[in-house]
């Protein structure tokens, strides 16, 4: 028994000294130091190439539908479309909505388009833009058309462009995460004297998701994001509570090649459609939104009747869609 317990005690030494000297290294002076282990860095996921032609084309094809204002035929068009692409990529579609008061005392019932790819995935990411115009073109130099509706080509059709280019490349190419597109309405039927009357679309979805108790890791939102030499710097609001996200797209751009639209610089916090998820849906949301930040301005076409398809660059719609698929199939 005595002979057994003594050579149970030399293998605990002996696997203790063993342990020992995997945990710490000797130095120069038989000095002790511990090391860390190495952890390999996870190898940069080439992801599929953001085909500019056909986001375009899926622009061009709202553009031809006409201005899709809240009860027009362009609108109910502009849905079915919608629904009737994602449906074909394989997706879960949902098109839903409760009704609501505009400013002018008018009630709309809210069409949000919701698309979800691979609902499996307990990771999801949000993007999101929204398609309705203006009804109204209250920027227009010439005070005939302050009254006509806005195209709103830039400013709604294009971020949708960008979104169902990426939608169609997910589809082919699962990139390892879920991802829920949401197309919002009702965001730019608002007062500009009160804050609180735009981005409806999102401020109902906000209140009711597509699905009780959604999370997603954080969002990204897309607006006005086609027109030439489109300047997106870091929206204030986005900043203040997604700052690791803007990071994370600024420096994924720049490192791209597409530093001169994603500017490193910080701007005012805008009213759009990710206020509301950021304080009501509580999901971190970047904005990238096309703002000149010296003069305070959007681009120049802004809420006017020539926002129509003249103002789209497909070398913009490549910096943005590029650079989202390049962060999510590098997302962990």
């Amino acid at each position: 028994m005595k002979l057994l317990l003594r050579l149970l005690s030399i293998v605990f030494i002996v696997a203790f000294f063993a342990c020992e000297n995997k945990s710490t290294e000797t130095t120069e002076d038989n000095s002790t130091t511990a090391t860390t282990p190495t952890v390999a860095a996870k190898p940069r996921v080439v992801p599929p190439d953001f085909n500019q032609d056909s986001a375009y084309a899926y622009i061009v094809k709202q553009s031809d539908m006409g201005p899709r204002v809240p009860g027009s035929n362009a609108h109910k068009k502009a849905v079915a479309y919608y629904e009737s692409f994602f449906k074909s990529l394989g997706a879960n579609v949902k098109v839903m909505g409760g009704n609501t008061n505009t400013y002018d005392g008018k009630q709309w019932r809210i069409d949000n388009v919701i698309a979800s790819f691979h609902p499996e995935a307990k990771t999801r990411i949000l993007l999101c833009a929204h398609y309705d115009s203006r009804p109204i073109s209250d920027k227009d130099p010439k005070p005939e058309n302050k009254t006509k509706p806005c195209p709103g080509v830039n400013d709604g059709a294009s971020g949708v462009g960008v979104l169902m280019e990426v939608a169609r490349n997910i589809a082919a190419k699962n990139p390892g995460v879920g991802i829920d597109i949401i197309l919002f309405d009702l965001e730019d039927y608002g007062d500009n004297g009160d804050p609180n009357s735009w981005a409806l679309g999102s401020l109902d979805w906000s209140r009711n998701p597509h699905r009780p108790g959604y999370k997603a890791k954080y969002g990204v939102l897309l607006d006005m994001v086609g027109a030439k030499n489109a300047i997106f710097p870091k929206e204030g609001l986005s900043v203040f509570h997604a700052n690791d996200v803007v990071n994370k797209i600024w420096n994924t751009a720049e490192t791209l090649g597409y530093g001169n639209y994603f500017i490193q610089e910080e701007s005012a916090e805008m009213t759009d459609d990710h206020s509301a998820i950021n304080k009501i849906a509580g999901i971190p949301c970047v904005d990238i939104l096309h703002y000149n930040h010296v003069t305070n301005q959007f681009f120049e076409h802004h809420h006017t009747t020539t926002d129509d398809i003249n103002t789209i660059d497909k070398n913009t719609l490549k910096a943005v869609g590029q650079t989202l698929l390049e962060v999510l199939y590098n997302e962990e």
